[in-house]
């Protein structure tokens, strides 16, 4: 079974997170054998920040690795599995709210697709980047 990167990459709309994961340096930390759940947005998730935001991020390294490290968790969480849970504590060290009642939501964003599963954990696909704070 693939492993979370070349899930995204082989997959059609990730190109901006790989891009970013790849200038962030976290290509090895997403290929190491975890597990890991990763909120993972799409390229039309990233397309809805702020022109000239991805730029930015790109050329202030510290900053996009916490913004991609916040949409990391450790363990192998399935939607079932956060039926019952209200924060997740990401890699990046905030908590990221949870929300299954009506929709499969985390912090602002909703799950397009859940529970892709890969060789070093799960990936959940979201409609938006989700910000700290």
């Amino acid at each position: 079974m693939p492993d979370i990167v070349d899930i995204a990459v082989s997959a059609d709309g990730f190109k901006t997170l790989v891009t970013a994961v790849q200038a962030a340096g976290l290509v090895e930390t997403l290929k190491s054998p975890g597990p890991f759940t990763v909120f993972a947005p799409n390229d039309d998730a990233f397309a809805k920040l702020p022109p000239g935001t991805i730029q930015t991020l790109v050329q202030n390294i510290p900053q996009l690795t916490r913004i991609l490290t916040y949409h990391v968790v450790p363990g192998r969480w399935t939607q079932a599995d956060l039926a019952n849970v209200k924060v997740l504590t990401s890699v990046e060290g905030s908590p990221i709210p949870i929300y299954t009642a009506d929709a499969f939501e985390v912090k602002n964003a909703t799950v397009l697709v859940a529970d892709i599963e890969a060789d070093n954990g799960i990936i959940h696909v979201l409609d938006r980047v989700i910000l700290m704070g």
